[in-house]
């Protein structure tokens, strides 16, 4: 039994403070992504996306993180190769452990959303091939796993593409969006409601007592609640939200930002070829700048902003210095085309129809926030659990099931990260890649929410992080290329192309220490 060696115990201490660390750099970065839309529209503020991540990532950890976490930990790689060599396999997983950490760690200060699950992945590869060689590493499921990787973003994208489409066609192209999305409302909601009730209970049919139902029993049950709750809401919530939407209209309260081009465009006229230019412009962006930087919906609420002629001013239109570009810019933009700023400028929901979408939106980022427990919390998670559980038996069981106080501490981490760290990523998914808006970014939630279930069902440890970042490509760039900010999505890309090397390398070398001094 390893559990009365010392020699292993200082393993198992540091690999869970490590391990703490790792949870927040997941926190920080891969949940970031499941609210980034959330809060670029600014349908959630920060506090709140905080509030209902803790709720929901912890639920999702729980309930079906367990399935994903074997995936990883027995999976990737043969364990039982391990059989005989139990200090070596604990050294293994923290080796993996701590390179997770460090790159999720440096990722994220540098703004960039990379993959939990490839980081992990990369990372266990590595110590093992070390400590085995090739022989050790599951290659079928490696192969299922990156072939996700270029598959969901893919797939995500295309289903978020076609919600949106068929919203952007009936609604918000619509004759009277208030109305019609009234009408939609309730079945977009029996929709999101079935999709994901369905997968959580036939995943988890033990936890809920139903180890012994059918699977179209199960289906039977979620529609059932489905239906319930959509006729609750087309009879019960429609006609009071319809009232209050039309109030807060009369009254000037519903959110809009826009820019009022008409009231200076005779004094356009006027300005002369020295540089000449009306001020409101200037304005127009600080406000803009104010409303991205601190996430409160109120400030957007009242930004309506207009330009008069006693705002002229002449201005210096020589390009500014490079020391005043963004430390965050890549050397590409040099080749690639940058975000066109005034086709941003005109993404925009009408204000009825963002109201509509403003409560699907949170509730699609309370599924994905659920999603996301389920899949990647576990997946970053699996070296630790290996680690517990190989001290705790002595042995390399690949039958040893996931203790729920380790996913419970995983997801205490994750909260704490996203709430200290998480502005950083939130801000590149929700606001630099691509504007956001309460209806598209209900079409990139539900779009990866659903490509993250469906493949957690199967036990296979799909990337947030690629599901998420491809919708919001894809719905972007059929909203218009001008508004894709093209040399950020290629950064974004070479960092995921490099992660597995990264952390494969930096666990292969620690392991390597590790090995010698044992």
């Amino acid at each position: 039994m390893i559990e009365e060696n010392p020699d292993v115990l200082w393993l198992v201490v540091v690999g869970f403070i490590i391990a703490f660390v790792l949870a927040f750099g997941i926190g920080a970065n891969d949940v970031a992504n499941s609210f980034g839309t959330s809060v670029g529209a600014k349908v959630l503020t920060l506090f709140q996306a905080c509030i209902i991540a803790s709720i929901f990532e912890l639920a999702g950890a729980i309930l079906i993180g367990s399935k994903v976490s074997d995936t990883v930990r027995k999976g990737i790689i043969d364990v039982n190769q391990f059989n005989g060599s139990e200090p070596l396999a604990m050294a293994g997983a923290f080796s993996a452990l701590t390179a997770t950490s460090i790159w999720l760690i440096v990722a994220t200060f540098f703004n960039l959303p990379v993959s939990g699950t490839h980081s992990i992945v990369g990372a266990t590869i590595g110590y093992a091939l070390v400590a085995i060689g090739s022989k050790s590493i599951g290659w079928a499921t490696f192969g299922k796993i990156a072939a996700s990787w270029v598959i969901s973003p893919l797939l995500s994208g295309l289903i978020s593409c076609a919600i949106f489409l068929g919203i952007d066609r009936w609604i918000l192209k619509s004759s009277s969006p208030l109305k019609y999305g009234l009408i939609a409302l309730p079945f977009l909601l029996f929709a999101t409601i079935f999709i994901n009730l369905f997968s959580i209970f036939y995943s988890s049919k033990e936890v809920f007592g139903m180890a012994d139902f059918a699977w179209y029993v199960i289906f039977g049950i979620c529609i059932g609640a489905s239906l319930v709750i959509s006729i609750i809401e087309a009879f019960g919530v429609n006609p009071w939200l319809k009232k209050k939407i039309l109030a807060e209209s009369e009254s000037a309260e519903i959110p809009s930002v826009r820019f009022d081009n008409e009231a200076g465009k005779d004094e356009e006229k006027e300005t002369d070829e020295k540089g000449t230019h009306n001020e409101g412009f200037e304005h127009a962006s600080e406000a803009n700048d104010e409303i991205n930087q601190n996430g409160d919906t109120k400030n957007k609420e009242t930004a309506t902003i207009t330009i008069s002629h006693e705002e002229k001013k002449t201005i210096d239109t020589k390009p500014r210095s490079e020391s005043t570009r963004s430390r965050t810019r890549s050397v590409l933009d040099s080749v690639l085309p940058e975000p066109d700023d005034s086709a941003r400028s005109q993404i925009q929901d009408d204000p009825h129809s963002a109201q509509l979408f403003k409560y699907l939106q949170i509730l699609t980022a309370a599924f994905g926030a659920f999603a996301h427990g389920g899949n990647d919390v576990s997946n970053a998670i699996g070296p630790v659990i290996s680690l517990w559980l190989i001290y705790r038996t002595g042995e390399v069981q690949s039958t040893a099931q996931t203790p729920i106080w380790i996913l419970i501490y995983g997801g205490v981490g994750i909260i704490v990260g996203l709430s200290v760290w998480g502005r950083r990523v939130i801000k590149t998914i929700g606001e630099n890649l691509s504007p956001i808006t309460p209806s598209s970014g209900f079409a990139i939630e539900i779009g990866s929410a659903l490509t993250v279930l469906l493949a957690s069902n199967l036990g296979i440890p799909v990337s947030t992080t690629h599901c998420k970042v491809g919708s919001v490509v894809f719905v972007g760039r059929v909203r218009s290329k001008e508004v894709v900010d093209w040399s950020l999505f290629t950064n974004i890309v070479i960092s995921w192309v490099v992660t597995m090397p990264i952390t494969g390398g930096i666990s292969a070398m620690i392991f390597a220490i590790l090995r010698e001094v044992m």
